[in-house]
């Protein structure tokens, strides 16, 4: 319970200071308001349904991902401009990261439920819906995305973050398909033990 308060509070405080003087408040309403709804559930269903430890801290993981790049905007985050700078990048790559954990985050997050809940007989079956699940949520966020630009128009495009690379989208996908395929596959362990401890 206090682990769980300390990440809460984590939590608060960075949104907190990811407001402050953030680039486009639009754009961090946007950026941020997946982990503001996904904090607000786990409060919401906290006696229900406790998930372990390590997914927990997963999830911040995810959120604080979520809220710099709402604070700068993911085209601006400054340690991957430098990067882009320095290893002769076309773009700041940092939206890469965001959805490399959207894969990760939900397929750890579904995955725990499914095991927990016994959704699903014979591991096999249950690595393939779990990733399927992740890749699912990726390409529905980038719906969203597209739908917020069109009817947006300019104040949605930095929401949106191509710079100008026509396969963003798919890109994207793919980064999240390979989130999940990693966390399944060398993080399920981690997760079995933590869930053990629980």
């Amino acid at each position: 319970m206090k682990l769980h308060l300390t990440l809460l509070l984590i939590f608060i405080l960075s949104s907190i200071l990811s407001f402050i003087d953030c680039k486009e408040v639009f754009t961090w309403f946007l950026e941020c308001i997946p982990a503001f709804l996904g904090v607000l559930i786990l409060v919401v269903t906290y006696k229900r349904f406790l998930f372990s430890d390590f997914t927990y801290f997963v999830i911040l993981l995810h959120s604080l991902i979520l809220i710099i790049g709402g604070h700068y905007t993911y085209a601006e985050v400054p340690l991957f401009d430098w990067i882009k700078e320095t290893f002769h990048h076309s773009r700041n790559n940092y939206d890469k990261v965001g959805h490399f954990i959207q894969g990760f985050g939900p397929a750890l997050i579904v995955r725990e439920i499914f095991v927990r809940k016994a959704v699903v007989n014979g591991k096999k079956w249950l690595s393939f819906i779990i990733i399927s699940v992740a890749l699912a949520i990726s390409a529905f966020y980038e719906l969203i995305e597209w739908f917020v630009s069109v009817n947006s128009g300019e104040s949605g495009d930095a929401f949106l973050g191509t710079q100008g690379y026509i396969w963003d989208t798919q890109s994207d996908m793919l980064t999240a398909l390979t989130g999940a395929f990693i966390a399944v596959l060398f993080f399920g362990k981690i997760q079995d033990r933590s869930i053990v401890r629980h």
